[in-house]
C-alpha cells in the first residue's frame, strides 16, 4: 500500500517575546485557522510533533530603515535558527508588519475565543496560504 501523504500540514507563527501565537491549516482546505498560543519553542516543537506539521511558516517583523528592510531582534534570529535546526522542517518567512494590527481590527469587541497571537498567526499563515494556492 502506498503511504504517499498528498496533504501538507502548515503551522502560522506569530512570534513574540513573550507569547507566540499559532494557526494551524493544510493544502486541502487552503484555510487558516487560530489554534493556540505557548510560551516556548519547547512547546512550538512539541505541536509540530503532535500535529503532523510539515511545513512552519513565521512572521518576520522587518523594519525599515534608510528604505532598506531589516530584522534587528536578535532573540528572533535565536528562535528561527533553533527552530530549523531542531525540527528539520521547511521554514518560510513572510512579512508580518501590520498581521497584530490586522488581527485586532478582525476582532474589534467582538466576543472572540482566539487571542490576538493566535489571529495574527492566522493572518501571516492565510497570506502564505493565498500565494501558495
Amino acid at each position: 500500500m502506498n503511504n504517499f501523504k498528498l496533504e501538507k500540514r502548515y503551522l502560522g507563527i506569530d512570534w513574540g517575546e513573550k507569547r507566540i501565537g499559532l494557526a494551524v491549516g493544510d493544502s486541502e482546505t487552503k484555510i487558516a485557522v487560530p489554534f493556540k498560543t505557548v510560551e516556548n519553542i519547547e512547546k512550538v516543537l512539541q505541536i509540530i510533533n503532535d500535529e503532523k506539521i510539515d511545513i512552519v511558516i513565521i512572521g518576520e517583523p522587518l523594519s525599515i530603515t534608510n528604505y532598506k528592510l531589516q530584522i534587528t531582534n536578535e532573540k528572533y534570529n535565536k528562535f528561527i535558527k533553533d527552530l530549523k535546526d531542531r525540527s528539520n522542517l521547511q521554514i518560510e518567512l513572510i512579512d508580518e508588519r501590520l498581521s497584530s494590527k490586522a488581527g485586532d481590527a478582525l476582532i474589534g469587541d467582538k466576543k472572540v475565543k482566539a487571542s490576538r497571537d493566535e489571529v495574527a498567526a492566522m493572518l501571516i499563515l492565510q497570506l502564505y496560504l493565498d500565494k501558495m494556492f
